[in-house]
């Protein structure tokens, strides 16, 4: 946490259960609402970013190509439309440096360097591969001063065009009323959202088209049911996932076997609590491990290895077990889990209904090992991209 602390803040993600949270995350819900999530408007903003997935993908016909670059800059842009009214071009310089940040730190905060840094403080000052992600943070919070500095100029109040906007506007109504609203907070806080909104969606798309080229019938299986359900139709809407249990049952499986997030949001007892014999005092911080319930015996009809039979009763209706939390549970739980779930489904579909992805001949075996960070990770890996014979 100290580390983390020192990296860049600890914004709404991490911040304890304090006036500060409660405040913020309240903000958050209300304003992305405001903005779209679970609406119309959001998918259309999903759609126009899959064009330009769309068109790398194009490019790359008969070749190979890694996707990591294109999956992150995708998840990137649509959560900075609604942070801050803007999209980057894939080859743009600022979002490919903003994009390597974020993926550098996420490794370095969960690793030795991170746990020297935490647990020998003579060390700090020492120029150790931790002052990476110092550096790395600088960058970022530089970027946003930047844009904050230039929405300052031009905003037109209670007209709000995007989240900081809307902070700015929150923080003019509160006058110094002694909340924890402030610009230091509003830099913090994109930041926060925007790593959120960028790694765990990108990384699961990265883990979900590695397993769709590992299992080529359960692709083509979705590509027919997509096939089936989109006949007629020029897009995927967000509403057909429930015309889709095959497709449905996949993408959660990814979610379930991906588990991005393995140790998801710390959390802190907010009483004396007594579980299983056990004592916990108030106060003392909790950090749940996903795996025990994403994989758990009992819990699953095939716990450790990828199956979308998971997710489907004999019938073949989609069913979703209560153990599936892949997005943390009670007040903790995240904030863009409706961003994310419809990113999941109308890039997967809309990506299956117009190619196919193939594992190249030459790249040997698939390795579905992790690299772990903040997030887990697929090793990088290529693919091969063909147009599927309808299109």
């Amino acid at each position: 946490m100290c580390f983390c602390v020192a990296a860049g803040g600890v914004g709404v993600i991490l911040a304890d259960y304090g006036p500060s949270w409660r405040e913020h995350r309240r903000f958050a819900l209300m304003t992305l609402r405001n903005f779209g999530l679970g609406k119309k408007s959001m998918e259309d903003r999903i759609h126009d970013e899959i064009q330009h997935t769309i068109k790398t993908l194009e490019g790359s016909i008969g070749k190979t190509l890694s996707p990591r670059v294109m999956f992150h800059n995708a998840a990137s842009n649509i959560i900075c439309q609604v942070l801050f009214g803007k999209r980057y071009e894939y080859d743009d310089d600022m979002i490919k440096t903003i994009v390597k940040c974020f993926t550098e730190n996420a490794k370095i905060a969960n690793g030795p360097w991170a746990m020297i840094y935490d647990s020998i403080p003579f060390c700090r000052n020492l120029p150790l591969p931790f002052r990476k992600a110092f550096k790395n943070s600088e960058i970022c919070q530089n970027y946003i001063n930047s844009l904050v500095t230039e929405y300052k100029k031009t905003r037109v109040p209670g007209d709000p065009r995007h989240f900081v906007d809307c902070y700015l506007d929150e923080l003019e109504k509160r006058n110094d009323d002694g909340s924890s609203f402030s610009e230091a907070q509003l830099m913090t806080y994109s930041l926060d959202l925007h790593f959120a909104g960028t790694d765990t969606t990108s990384n699961t798309l990265l883990t979900g088209f590695l397993y769709l080229m590992a299992y080529p019938h359960v692709q083509e299986r979705c590509q027919q049911e997509i096939d089936q359900v989109l006949e007629g139709k020029d897009r995927v809407c967000f509403e057909d996932r429930n015309s889709m249990p095959y497709v449905q049952a996949v993408l959660h499986e990814i979610q379930r076997i991906a588990n991005t997030v393995p140790l998801s949001v710390f959390h802190c007892t907010t009483k004396d609590t007594e579980l299983m014999g056990y004592s916990i005092p108030k106060g003392t911080m909790i950090i749940q491990n996903l795996n025990s319930v994403l994989r758990e015996e009992g819990q699953w009809k095939f716990p450790h290895e990828f199956n979308p039979e998971n997710f489907l009763n004999e019938k073949g209706e989609f069913v979703k077990p209560e153990a599936f939390m892949p997005f943390s549970a009670g007040p903790r739980m995240c904030l863009g889990e409706g961003l994310a779930r419809m990113e999941l489904f109308l890039i997967t579909v809309t990506l299956l209904r117009k190619f196919k992805f193939i594992w190249p001949e030459d790249a040997g075996e698939p390795d579905f090992t992790p690299v772990y960070g903040v997030t887990l990770t697929p090793k990088p890996y290529h693919m091969k991209v063909q147009l599927r014979s309808k299109q």
